[in-house]
């Protein structure tokens, strides 16, 4: 193969979006749509599904196929990838949030089947922040479940029993299954999360979507789904080039100065620039746009910066051992 595939977006109309990814990254959005998401890496058949663009090997085939295909799967995504599922495991989103998102939760594991959802554990990377951004994440310190169903049932805002931290470009933060939040006004965010869509809003401050009708809310589900003793979590600490790595995904901040490997036998690499421009089998890569070096063509493959200074680019893996 020895070339990276990309990926044609698609893009979530959504009531808390703007316009940003088109001004930051040049994304090409639909006229006149609020875009508060682009999914740049999708396996969701019936929903949303990644298609590679012109110009690969395989262009205008989905993910999903290329995930099914068992005689391409290790050559394409590793020999980790045989043991991960009839699905691609990991979705890749860009989240323009011009307004803040409803305070929503993500069911753990442990009470998702039972709730006809799927768990969701995702980390979200700051690439813009207004000056005043921030995020929610888990409870304030002291609050209980009895005090928020009672701010609930009288109308109140509870975002405020929500830990809120503030946030500039650069920032990490973990999320797992349970932990409820909010991410507030002005971010700019990359998402990478385990392959799910299940999402429960608790509170949407009395705001209509797009239709202009009330969004619909999932309270009893929302309950269910808190953990109740996660309370003021903090912004991820990086391990040198490493930000998170776990059963789910893996996920390093990586400073090019000089072409690198990046990719291994094990699993390919779902690369995305966050500051700077990058090259890959001979093609360039400006900020927000997501490419995935193919686990065989690593060492054939490698990325390199573009122009003066360092390039940043966030690398996703599929886990392999958190050892």
């Amino acid at each position: 193969m020895a070339a990276p595939l990309t990926f044609e977006p698609v893009f979530m109309e959504r009531v808390w979006g703007g316009r940003r990814l088109a001004t930051l990254f040049g994304k090409e959005l639909p006229e006149g749509a609020v875009i508060g998401e682009s999914w740049e890496l999708v396996d969701r058949p019936g929903a949303a599904e990644s298609v590679v663009a012109e110009g690969s090997p395989f262009a205008g085939r989905t993910l999903g196929s290329l995930w099914a295909d068992v005689g391409l799967r290790p050559s394409l995504f590793g020999t980790a990838a045989a043991s991960l599922g009839e699905r691609f495991p990991l979705l890749i989103k860009l989240l323009d949030c011009e307004q803040t998102l409803s305070v929503q939760v993500h069911p753990p594991a442990a009470v998702a089947a039972a709730l006809g959802g799927e768990p969701k554990t995702e980390m979200w990377v700051i690439v813009d922040a207004a000056p005043d951004a921030c995020l929610y994440a888990g409870l304030r310190r002291g609050v209980t479940r009895a005090a928020f169903e009672a701010a609930l049932t009288a109308g109140d805002d509870v975002a405020a029993m929500l830990h809120r931290v503030p946030v500039q470009r650069g920032d990490v933060m973990f999320l797992p299954s349970g932990r409820v939040h909010a991410i507030g006004a002005g971010n700019v965010i990359v998402e990478i999360q385990q392959n799910s869509d299940t999402t429960y809003r608790v509170f949407d401050f009395n705001r209509p979507g797009l239709d202009g009708r009330p969004r619909e809310l999932h309270v009893p589900e929302s309950l269910a789904s808190i953990d109740w003793d996660d309370f003021d979590p903090a912004l991820v600490e990086p391990r040198g080039e490493e930000l998170v790595h776990n059963e789910i995904f893996r996920v390093d901040r990586l400073s090019l100065d000089r072409p690198r490997v990046v990719s291994s036998p094990s699993s390919c690499a779902v690369l995305i620039s966050v500051e700077g421009s990058v090259s890959c089998g001979g093609s360039e890569f400006p900020p927000g746009r997501l490419f995935l070096v193919p686990a065989a063509d690593g060492a054939s493959l490698p990325v390199a910066p573009v122009g003066d200074g360092p390039s940043r680019v966030l690398r996703a893996m599929l886990p392999v051992s958190t050892s």
